[in-house]
């Protein structure tokens, strides 16, 4: 009898640490798309080229296949053990390629706790994204002739 009674207790204490228990499952936040603040958004205005607005927003996620005058800016935050948090920006420009509208969905004025201690992403110099926008398009000249030589050295 004490000879069953240990093979059972053997046997539910491997299959509670197997992973079959009630501790848990570890979960973690899953960001998606586009990081909408509300500064971000508070930086844009009426009449801004879409070169300015992408300097400011970055690319957009969504881009109307049929009609390329709206961007959709798209963040969704699935919570590990909150819900999902979806925020959403679309942005329409009129026939000259200029901001026309700005339509909001969800609460842009909350903080969104990121963990970035990994430093998962581009590193960044001195001039923050909204620091300095671009007038306008600026064209870049034609380089001209080079001094190339097939004999030098790399």
């Amino acid at each position: 009898m004490q000879k069953l009674t240990r093979i059972i207790a053997l046997s539910v204490s491997i299959v509670v640490i197997s992973g079959c228990s009630y501790v848990g499952v570890y979960k973690r936040d899953i960001p998606q798309g586009n990081l909408v603040t509300e500064d971000m958004v508070d930086q844009l205005q009426p009449g801004m080229t879409q070169e300015q607005v992408t300097y400011v927003m970055g690319s957009p996620l969504l881009e109307a296949p049929f009609d390329a005058r709206q961007w959709d800016y798209v963040f969704r935050l699935d919570k590990a053990y909150a819900g999902v948090e979806q925020r959403r920006v679309t942005l329409t420009f009129d026939n000259q390629g200029r901001l026309a509208e700005i339509d909001r969905e969800g609460d842009l004025s909350e903080d969104i706790p990121l963990d970035v201690e990994g430093g998962g992403g581009p590193a960044t110099d001195t001039v923050a994204p909204g620091d300095t926008i671009p007038n306008e398009r600026i064209q870049n000249p034609t380089p001209g002739p080079t001094n190339f030589s097939p004999d030098a050295q790399l």
